[in-house]
């Protein structure tokens, strides 16, 4: 574990001086932002920007006064996004183990201060493993949101990761992050390949793996926010790689302890208001609940706790309670396992 930890220091820290350095395409941001961080984009200083090799959008809506934790942070790119958002009255923290990486971020902090407007910075980051973020100096249940960028997959223990920040966070909060994930699991050998690895490719999880992580530490309704494919564009690395797809994907994770596995009907509908900043018309909770303002919609247990007991509850109106079960909501998929002729709804094998 030492020496992965070491070959991703070195990966980053010394082979890797700018994102054109990068072999793969895979640690690369395949979205366009929208417009409000494009903007705030356009102020960051040019070797933070140089230093980025994150894979997604991983800045979630309504920021204002929050107090943020990005894991891997890098040059700091997305904590400076993170700290022009929350405002001056709230708080990003970095945690990154590469000196060089840090280096260059604490190197900007009077820069974006001042190119923000701010009296004093809300930014710091600290030196640490993401995979002993119980030995940093971070109290347990006080981080509204929790960020990543790319840098999940670089951990040789994910669950622990994903314990650690489901501990970290407030009830409500949530776990907004965007990671390369895998069709299947990777062989021990492609894993081994320092290249492979530090490409944010070898130690990518296969999605269903991620799933079953997830809910075991606590996050038991994952919701894929966007996904898009990775084209690995290296002869010599593709044919290491054979038939393996990857994907980048952005995940939100609340920390809701009442969530359920599945989707239940309680007979609840809630209506966007439309007041999310930026987003007048239609609210997107993930790829397949968008909200448009006004119409009342029908949802699961599940999404309305995710809107009702979340910083979001003040953008919606909310009806229903949980009063009566009316069984498992087929609106997000699921449906009963068995027919009523007795014959199971579908031969797995």
């Amino acid at each position: 574990m030492v020496k992965k930890h070491q070959e991703v220091q070195e990966y980053y820290g010394k082979e890797l001086q700018a994102t054109d350095d990068l072999k793969t395409n895979a640690c690369c941001t395949l979205v366009p932002p929208p417009a409000h961080i494009r903007a705030i984009l356009a102020t960051i200083h040019d070797e933070v920007h140089m230093k980025y090799y994150g894979c997604g959008l991983t800045i979630p809506n309504e920021l204002e006064g929050l107090k943020v934790l990005d894991l891997g942070s890098g040059s700091g790119r997305d904590c400076f996004i993170a700290s022009k958002l929350v405002g001056q009255n709230g708080q990003v923290i970095g945690v990154d183990m590469t000196d060089e990486q840090l280096e260059v971020a604490n190197k900007y902090i009077d820069y974006h201060t001042e190119a923000f407007d701010y009296k004093h910075s809300n930014v710091s980051f600290k030196k640490g493993n993401i995979e002993e973020l119980d030995q940093l100096d971070l109290e347990k249940n006080s981080f509204d949101l929790i960020i990543s960028n790319c840098v999940i997959n670089l951990a040789t223990n994910k669950q622990k990761v994903l314990e650690d920040a489901y501990a970290l966070l407030k009830p409500g909060g949530e776990m907004y992050f965007s990671d390369i994930y895998c069709d299947r699991r990777v062989s021990k050998e492609l894993q081994d390949d320092p290249v492979l690895w530090g490409e944010c490719l070898s130690g990518a999880m296969y999605w269903n793996d991620f799933l079953v992580a997830a809910k075991k530490a606590g996050f038991l309704d994952p919701r894929a926010v966007e996904n898009k494919p990775v084209t690995v564009e290296n002869d010599d690395l593709e044919e290491k790689l054979g038939d393996h797809k990857f994907f980048s994907v952005t995940y939100r994770l609340f920390k809701l302890p009442a969530l359920e596995s599945d989707c239940e009907d309680y007979g609840q509908a809630i209506a966007y208001k439309g007041s999310i900043e930026g987003i007048p018309n239609t609210y997107h909770l993930d790829d397949h609940h968008p909200f448009p303002k006004g119409k009342v919609m029908s949802v699961c247990g599940n999404t309305y706790m995710m809107l009702k007991d979340s910083r979001f509850a003040k953008h919606f109106d909310f009806y229903g309670s949980f009063d009566q079960h009316y069984g498992i909501f087929e609106g997000c998929g699921g449906a009963m396992p068995f027919t009523e002729n007795g014959e199971t709804a579908a031969d797995c094998c």
